[in-house]
C-alpha cells in the first residue's frame, strides 16, 4: 500500500503534536511498500522513537542511515535510541558521527557523554 501525501504530513502532524501511536496507525500499513523511502522511513523511526517502541525505533533507523548515509539526524537519532534503550557503548560511535557532521549544539552534548 503506497501511503499518500495527505496521509503523510497528518502523520507528521501527529508526531509533532506528540501522537506517535496516531502516525503509526497511518505509517505502518505502508512501511513495507514505502522500505526505500527515506521521508517516510524517517517519519516512522521518529514515532517509533516517541512511544518507547525502541527495537522498531531502531531497525527502521538503521534502515534510513542505510538509504541515506549522509543523515546526520538519523544517524543522531539511532545514537539516542541505543542509548535510551541501555546500549551506550553501540549508541557511542553514532553520536560522534552525528556530532561531526553536523555542528548541533544537542549533537554535541551527546557525543561529549562518550568522550574518550
Amino acid at each position: 500500500m503506497k501511503l499518500t501525501l495527505e496521509n503523510y504530513r497528518v502523520a507528521e502532524a501527529l508526531v509533532e503534536w506528540r501522537d506517535p501511536l496516531g502516525a503509526l496507525r497511518l505509517l505502518e500499513p505502508a512501511l513495507e511498500d514505502e522500505r526505500d523511502n527515506v521521508a517516510v522511513q524517517q517519519l516512522a523511526g521518529r514515532a517509533y522513537y516517541l512511544s518507547l517502541q525502541l527495537r522498531r525505533a531502531e531497525a527502521t533507523l538503521r534502515r534510513v542511515v542505510e538509504l541515506d548515509p549522509c543523515d546526520a539526524w538519523a544517524t543522531h537519532a539511532l545514537g539516542r535510541t541505543l542509548e535510551r534503550a541501555g546500549r551506550g557503548a553501540e549508541a557511542a560511535p553514532y553520536l560522534r558521527l552525528a556530532a561531526a557532521m553536523n555542528p548541533e549544539p544537542e549533537y554535541a552534548a551527546a557525543a561529549a557523554r562518550y568522550a574518550d
